[in-house]
C-alpha cells in the first residue's frame, strides 16, 4: 500500500419531502455555466457520464472539464481536443467528491484508520475526523497526518485533551475539561478545525454528561464553531442533551437503538427530536460499531424523519466490516428506500454546508474545488447490516471507480 507521501504517484488498490425544509439545506435550482470560449485548454475532461449534483439540481449526461484545481465547465458535448488528459465516465456517474462527516483518521493511533486508503480510495475527497484529538494532541495530528495526506482532512477538536475517549469513565472528571483550551487550540487552526466534539455515553461520562456538555458547547461558543455531540446510551434523557443544541450543532449517532434514543417506548419521534430539527440541529447516522439500527432508521424515515446526512464513523475495525466505507453507507441508504439522487445529497450538498471547510466543496459549481467521485452503480443483491447485525438486501451497490481531487485523478481498482 503506498504510503501518503507516494500516495499520488501511484494507481489505487484496493423522496424530495424526506428532509425538514431548513434554509441550511436549501439550493435553489441553477443550469450548468454556459461554455466558455472554444479555444481554452483545459487540464482534464471527465466525459460520457451522468452528473449527479444536487447543489445545482442536475442529474444527466454532462462533461466536466477541470483547469488549475478547479471544476471550469459542466455542459455537454464538451469537445475533446480542448483537454490535455480526458477520462471516459461512461455508464457511470459522476458526483461532487463525497464528504464523510463523521470519520476517525488519525492512522496509527487508537482506532484510526488510513484516509487515503478507505476514504479517498473508495470515492471521498473529504472526511471529516470527528475528535480523535484534543487540545493537547492536536498538533500532531495536523503535522503527521493531515498536513500529509492526499485526502482534505477537516478536523474536530474533542473536549477531552488527549481525543477520542475509549475507556470507561473518560469524561466522567470534569476537571480534565477545559474549554478555553479547547477553543483556543480550534481557532489557532482554523479552517483545517471546524468544529468541536464531545462523547456522552454514560460509560464515558457517568452521571456528569450534561455539566460535560455544557463544557463543550462552551468551547464552541468561544471558537465561534458548531458542536458535535455523540449521543448513544447517555445518562440523561434525550430531551435534557438536545434543548441546549443550537443552529448548526450535530446530534450524530441519531438511528441508534439504545437508552435515551429517538423513539418513544411506543415506536414514535420524541416531540425534542423534532423540536430540535425545526430550529437547526442536523441529523447524522454515523453507524461505528455499535450506533444504527435498521428498525429505527426506518421507522423515522416512515415517520419523516430522514437523517440530513449519511456518514461511517469509521475506523480501523469498521473497515472490515459492516460499515466498510461512505458508499457502502449510500448504498444502505437506498435499500432501505432512500433514492440515489436523495442519498447523493446527504454526502455531497448537505455535508458542505454544515461546516466552514474553507473551500467550496461538495458541488461541481464551476469555480469550486475540483473534487469529483465516479461511481459506477452495480446491480444485484447485496446484504448490509446493521450495527447488530440484522440484515436488509438492497438491489445497487455503488463502486468506486475513479477519483479527483482537487483537480488530480487516481483511478482506483476496486
Amino acid at each position: 500500500m503506498p504510503t501518503r507521501r507516494d500516495f499520488a504517484k501511484f494507481v489505487l488498490a484496493g423522496g424530495a419531502g424526506m428532509l425538514a425544509p431548513r434554509e441550511l439545506f436549501s439550493a435553489p435550482a441553477e443550469a450548468p455555466a454556459p461554455p466558455q470560449s472554444a479555444d481554452e485548454k483545459f487540464d482534464l475532461l471527465v466525459e460520457g457520464g451522468t452528473v449527479i449534483d444536487p447543489s445545482q439540481n442536475l442529474n444527466g449526461a454532462f462533461d466536466v472539464a477541470i483547469k488549475a484545481g478547479k471544476i471550469l465547465e459542466v455542459s455537454k458535448n464538451i469537445p475533446k481536443d480542448r483537454a490535455l488528459k480526458t477520462v471516459s465516465a461512461k455508464g457511470r456517474i459522476v458526483t461532487p467528491g463525497f464528504i464523510d462527516m463523521h470519520a476517525h483518521g488519525y492512522d496509527g493511533v487508537s482506532i484510526g484508520m488510513t484516509a487515503d486508503r478507505y476514504c479517498l480510495g473508495r470515492g471521498v475527497t473529504t472526511m471529516v475526523d470527528a475528535g480523535s484529538a484534543g487540545s493537547a494532541t492536536f498538533p500532531n495530528f495536523r503535522k503527521y497526518i493531515i498536513n500529509t495526506s492526499v485526502t482534505r482532512i477537516a478536523a474536530l477538536i474533542h473536549i477531552s485533551p488527549i481525543g477520542t475517549i475509549m475507556f470507561d469513565g473518560g469524561l466522567a472528571n470534569l476537571s480534565w475539561l477545559n474549554p478555553q483550551a479547547t477553543a483556543k487550540m480550534a481557532t489557532d487552526n482554523r479552517p483545517v478545525v471546524v468544529g468541536i466534539k464531545i462523547q456522552l455515553s454514560k460509560g464515558i461520562t457517568g452521571a456528569n454528561d450534561l455539566e460535560a456538555l455544557k463544557s463543550a458547547l462552551q468551547a464552541a461558543e468561544i471558537a465561534r464553531l458548531p458542536l458535535m455531540v455523540h449521543i448513544d446510551d447517555p445518562y440523561s434523557p434525550l430531551p435534557d442533551i438536545l434543548k441546549p443544541l443550537r443552529k448548526g450543532d450535530i446530534f450524530t449517532h441519531c438511528y441508534n437503538n439504545h437508552t435515551h434514543g429517538i423513539l418513544d417506548p411506543s415506536g414514535k419521534i420524541i416531540p425534542e427530536a423534532r423540536e430540535a430539527r425545526d430550529r437547526g440541529v442536523i441529523f447524522d447516522p454515523a453507524q461505528g460499531q455499535t450506533h444504527f439500527s435498521f428498525d429505527v432508521a426506518e421507522k423515522c424515515i416512515q415517520r419523516g424523519f430522514l437523517s440530513d446526512t449519511i456518514s461511517t464513523d469509521l475506523t480501523v475495525v469498521t473497515v472490515e466490516g459492516r460499515v466498510f466505507d461512505l458508499p457502502t453507507m449510500v448504498s444502505k441508504f437506498m435499500a432501505i428506500g432512500v433514492p440515489l439522487e436523495k442519498a447523493v445529497a446527504m454526502v455531497t450538498a448537505n455535508p458542505a454546508r454544515v461546516f466552514d471547510y474553507g473551500a467550496q466543496i461538495g458541488t461541481l459549481r464551476p469555480g469550486s474545488e475540483a473534487d469529483v467521485s465516479i461511481f459506477e452503480v452495480r446491480e444485484g443483491q447485496f446484504d448490509f447490516e446493521d450495527s447488530d447485525g440484522l440484515k436488509r438486501i438492497g438491489q445497487k451497490m455503488l463502486t468506486s471507480k475513479a477519483v479527483v481531487r482537487r483537480g488530480q485523478l487516481f483511478v482506483n481498482g476496486v
